[in-house]
């Protein structure tokens, strides 16, 4: 047998009998990939920010990230992140509303929150006060943000969120009782932050993914931040504009990968650049 198998490593005939191998090993990764895709055409809504639930073992990655980020204990954040989890509230709301709201035909009847659930671990674990996010949409995020500033407000640390969309019709998530912690500010979001005094302590990009609009962005909010800030970015998987604005400001970089849990879509991230705590 050993002999075989140095003779199809080894010779032009063995690059030929190997093709079926080969064929069965890449179909074996991207056949269940495409029927899962097939599968969700017809019974998703979505068309685009798709949402999902990450594998167990990737959660727990995820809070791995967050604890060397923020310097606090790995159960520490897996119990804030167990917390979004189990909230039936939270869950409820976000069902609710988009299956009511005039965008209903394009949201799914469910509350899957993804790497969003990293936003708010980070947020219960580092209490900003003021915290900003580019890019709404529906406000899934942008809830999510304000469910960890309820928490916070909740045990004596106030902070409030500031969501930024271009779109009139966006944050339709944020709605009762969470709008008590946050607002959504329609319009160019350059021109949004150029009115803002407050320092931010929490900010996210997550609106146009150019490249370029993104580096406007964080070069908008660098003088604005607070000392210990975090700078995430939702478009690190695909531009390295968060790392090197890291590097420009002397702060530290970090990616994580999110694996979604049966879903066709690989997944997006979390870039953070951060200013490393000491506890």
């Amino acid at each position: 047998m050993t002999r075989i198998r140095n003779f199809v490593r080894s010779s032009w005939i063995g690059r030929i009998a190997l093709v079926p191998f080969r064929l069965r090993g890449a179909m074996s990764v991207t056949l269940p990939r495409v029927g899962r895709a097939v599968g969700w055409t017809f019974s998703s809504r979505e068309h685009y920010n798709y949402s999902y639930d990450l594998d167990p073992l990737n959660v727990d990655y995820m809070a791995s990230f967050m604890a060397v980020v923020t310097g606090e204990a790995f159960a520490t954040i897996r119990s804030y992140i167990r917390e979004i989890e189990t909230d039936e509230s939270l869950r409820k709301h976000v069902i609710e509303l988009n299956a009511k709201a005039k965008e209903r035909y394009v949201a799914d009847r469910a509350a899957r929150f993804g790497r969003r659930m990293g936003w708010y671990a980070l947020v219960r674990a580092t209490k900003p006060k003021v915290v900003v996010e580019t890019g709404v949409d529906k406000g899934l995020g942008s809830v999510v943000l304000a469910a960890a500033l309820m928490r916070n407000a909740a045990e004596g640390q106030t902070g409030h969120l500031f969501g930024l969309d271009i779109n009139p019709n966006a944050g339709y998530l944020l709605a009762p009782p969470y709008n008590k912690f946050g607002k959504i500010i329609y319009g160019d979001s350059l021109k949004s932050i150029a009115t803002m005094t407050e320092p931010i302590d929490f900010f996210i990009h997550d609106s146009d993914h150019s490249a370029t609009h993104e580096w406007n962005e964080l070069q908008a909010i660098k003088s604005k931040l607070s000392p210990h800030a975090l700078v995430l970015s939702d478009n690190s998987d695909i531009t390295s504009k968060l790392l090197e604005f890291a590097q420009q400001t002397g702060r530290e970089f970090l990616y994580f990968a999110e694996k979604p849990k049966n879903h066709w879509w690989p997944g997006d991230g979390i870039g953070v650049a951060f200013q490393r705590r000491h506890v």
